[in-house]
C-alpha cells in the first residue's frame, strides 16, 4: 500500500497508522493547515492530497468555484453543499465596500453570514488592480481607488486587506500583492514583483488570527522566468502555510503561461499546497495538474453558464441554438448532477428565452462538471493511471489528434505525456 506522507502543525516525529502505512508529519509552521499527500503520479508532477482545513478537508486536486459577493451567481449554499463543493471564494475588494467587514464580522464572519459550513478562500482585493486599473493608483503605501459603487476614494493596504480577511474570517487568505496584466512587460513587472515580497511581510505581520487562519503568498514575476525565481527564492524563505501563482491567465500566450507554471511548480516546496490562481478551463485544469498544482478557481464555468453555455466532456454545447429546440436529451447523458437528471435540452432551450431559471440549471450542471472532473482527477491519481486519464480526456474532447492544442502537447511532452 502506498505510503501517505502528511505536513502539518502539531509534531515532527514518524509514526505508522493502524492501516501499517507511513504517516510522516513534519512541523511546518504554526497555522491551522496540514497538507496530507495521498499518492503522486511516478510519472508527472501530479499529486493527491488531503488539504485538512479548519472547517472540513478538501481533496485535491480542487477547483474553487467563486462566490464574489458571498454568494455564487444562479445558485444557493444547500445547492453547492449538495454538489459536494469543499471549498469556494469570496472577494475581499468587494465585501470590503458592500457590505462592510464589520457587518460580516458580527454575522460570525463569512461564513455565517451566507450560511456556508465548509471552507471559504478570500482574495486580497489585489486583482482589482487589473480589473478596475482605470479606478486605480499602486504606490508603496498600497492600491488608491476610487470605488465604483459611490465614486470614494480608499486605500487598499495589505494591512487593511488582512484586516478585512481577518473579519470575513476565511480559511485561507490571500496575501495583496502588486498585479500587473501578465501582457505587460519592462520595468513595472520586476517593481511589482519586488514589492508583492514587500508588502507579503506587512500582510504577516498584520495578521490577528495566525492560529485560525492560514496566509498564502503570491509569487509573482510576469512571464519572466528569473523574476519569478527570485519570487520563489524570496517567498519561500517566508513561513507561509501555502503558495499561489500569480499574475498568469491574464491574455498571455499559452505557450508562455505553461512555462511559468511548470517552472513554479518546480521551485515550491511540496510540502505546502499550490494554487494556481484564474483557471478554470478543462484542458488546462488537467495539463496543470500534471505540472504539479493542487488548487485552482475561476468564473469561466458560472459566467459562461449565464450566456447559454455548459460545460460537457467534448468541450461546450450552446443551449440557446435552434437544434436542441426538440432534443430532449439532458445536457450530457451520463452526468448525474440536478439539472441533468431532470431536465432535458429543450426544455432549457425554451426556458433561456423566458426565465432567468435557465441560467441557474445550466450553473448547476456547469460546477458540478468541474466538480466531477476534478474528482475523477484525483482518482486517476491515486489509482497509478493519470497519464491514461490524460489520454482518454484528450480524445474525446477534440475529434482528431490534429486539433490538439500545441502549447498543451509540448506541456504535457515535458512531463513525459506523449499525447497519442
Amino acid at each position: 500500500m502506498a505510503a501517505i506522507i502528511e505536513y502539518g502543525a502539531d509534531t515532527n516525529t514518524l509514526e505508522n497508522n493502524p492501516n501499517n502505512m507511513s504517516l510522516k508529519k513534519t512541523l511546518s509552521s504554526a497555522s491551522p493547515l496540514i497538507l496530507r499527500i495521498v499518492a503522486e503520479c511516478p510519472v508527472t508532477k501530479a499529486r493527491a492530497c488531503d488539504l485538512i482545513l479548519p472547517h472540513c478537508a478538501v481533496s485535491t486536486p480542487v477547483f474553487m468555484p467563486v462566490g464574489t459577493q458571498g454568494t455564487l451567481k444562479g445558485i444557493t449554499v444547500d445547492q453547492l453543499e449538495g454538489l459536494g463543493c469543499q471549498i469556494c471564494l469570496g472577494n475581499t475588494y468587494h465585501l470590503g465596500m458592500r457590505p462592510g467587514p464589520d457587518l460580516i464580522e458580527k454575522a460570525n464572519g463569512l461564513h455565517g453570514f451566507m450560511n456556508w459550513k465548509r471552507n471559504l478562500l478570500t482574495d486580497s482585493g489585489g486583482f482589482q488592480m487589473v480589473s478596475l486599473v482605470e479606478l486605480s493608483e499602486v504606490t508603496e503605501e498600497g492600491v488608491k481607488f476610487k470605488s465604483p459603487y459611490d465614486g470614494k476614494e480608499i486605500l487598499l493596504s495589505p494591512e487593511k486587506s488582512i484586516s478585512i480577511q481577518n473579519s470575513l474570517g476565511s480559511d485561507i487568505m490571500m496575501q495583496l500583492d502588486d498585479v500587473v496584466s501578465s501582457t505587460v512587460t519592462g520595468p513595472r513587472v520586476e517593481e511589482a514583483m519586488h514589492r508583492s515580497i514587500r508588502w507579503l511581510d506587512r500582510c504577516i505581520a498584520a495578521n490577528k488570527n495566525p492560529d485560525k487562519q492560514n496566509l498564502f503568498a503570491i509569487i509573482q514575476g510576469g512571464l519572466n522566468a528569473e523574476l519569478r525565481k527570485t519570487c520563489l527564492d524570496a517567498m519561500t524563505q517566508r513561513d507561509v502555510p501555502g503558495f499561489a501563482i500569480g499574475g498568469l491567465s491574464g491574455g498571455e500566450e499559452k505557450d508562455d503561461f505553461w512555462r511559468m507554471v511548470t517552472l513554479s511548480t518546480d521551485h515550491l516546496p511540496r510540502e505546502k499546497p499550490r494554487y494556481l490562481m484564474g483557471v478554470g478551463y478543462a484542458v488546462d485544469l488537467v495539463v496543470c495538474v500534471a505540472l504539479g498544482c493542487d488548487m485552482f478557481d475561476c468564473v469561466f464555468p458560472t459566467r459562461t453558464a449565464r450566456f447559454g453555455s455548459a460545460l460537457v466532456p467534448w468541450g461546450s454545447l450552446q443551449v440557446k441554438q435552434k437544434q436542441y429546440a426538440k432534443d430532449l436529451q439532458p445536457i450530457d447523458p451520463d452526468c448525474q448532477c440536478p439539472t441533468c437528471k431532470r431536465h432535458s435540452r429543450a426544455y432549457l432551450h425554451a426556458l433561456f428565452k423566458s426565465d432567468t431559471a435557465a441560467m441557474h440549471h445550466i450553473t448547476i450542471h456547469n460546477i458540478a462538471y468541474q466538480l466531477t472532473l476534478m474528482r475523477s482527477v484525483r482518482q486517476s491519481i491515486v489509482e497509478g493511471r493519470f497519464p491514461e486519464f490524460i489520454q482518454t480526456f484528450m480524445k474525446r474532447m477534440f475529434p482528431s489528434r490534429d486539433l490538439y492544442p500545441g502549447w498543451a502537447v509540448d506541456a504535457l511532452a515535458s512531463v513525459n505525456v506523449t499525447l497519442e
